[in-house]
């Protein structure tokens, strides 16, 4: 099975989607008919199957069942985790790295579903604003901890590839709660932590840095 198929469910529209992109190619000035683009359209509908995979995710089966309870009541933090999201304004990527924590109140969640969860929410037409608050939302209603932190740093190609065009432009957005609001030591570790993490994000060509 190649790549592309692999990652397009049964139920998605591939065949109506494609006819859109070869109109799309007709109309920026293309022929959908030359030898590299005779494929396009059916591997750009294959392609955004997987890019808004996030949508179709069962949220009971992501987690089957990987909740368990402990007495453990120190910080979990799972950082540097990349990925990659489709921003819903200009439907271009943006991407970087995910730091989630929290402090449990009697469960933890098993360790790969975090990186699920992210994959969940960002594999969906987003703003990173809003990202950053599904997950923590999703983390307190699922295990209900003390507190949960969130916090992310990406590069936005809506801002690099085209309007402003600031190639070493970042953007960070957090989310605390719980015990991380209130307490300013552990808030001050948390930061530490994730400061310590180096970004995947690649400087691009021509910037200084």
């Amino acid at each position: 099975m190649s790549w592309e198929r692999a990652h397009v469910d049964s139920n998605w529209p591939t065949e109506a989607i494609a006819p859109h992109i070869r109109a799309l190619l007709e109309l920026i000035g293309e022929d959908p008919d030359r030898e590299g683009l005779q494929d396009t359209p059916t591997r750009v509908a294959r392609m955004f199957a997987e890019l808004t995979s996030g949508y179709r995710v069962d949220p009971d089966k992501l987690l089957n069942e990987a909740l368990f309870t402990s007495n453990y009541d120190g910080m979990v933090l799972v950082r540097g985790m990349e990925f990659y999201s489709l921003c819903e304004h200009h439907l271009l990527p943006f991407f970087g790295t995910v730091h989630v924590a929290y402090v449990p109140n009697g469960k933890i969640i098993g360790l790969s579903k975090i990186p699920r969860i992210v994959d969940m929410f960002s594999r969906r037409l987003q703003v990173q604003e809003r990202l950053t608050e599904q997950i923590a939302d999703f983390i307190e209603q699922v295990i209900q901890p003390r507190g949960v932190a969130v916090a992310i740093d990406a590069a936005h190609l809506c801002a690099i590839m085209r309007g402003v065009r600031k190639e070493q432009a970042r953007m960070v957005t957090q989310v605390v709660r719980g015990v991380f609001a209130e307490d300013a030591n552990l808030r001050q570790e948390w930061r530490a932590w994730i400061q310590q993490t180096t970004s995947p994000v690649p400087i691009l060509p021509g910037g200084g840095g």
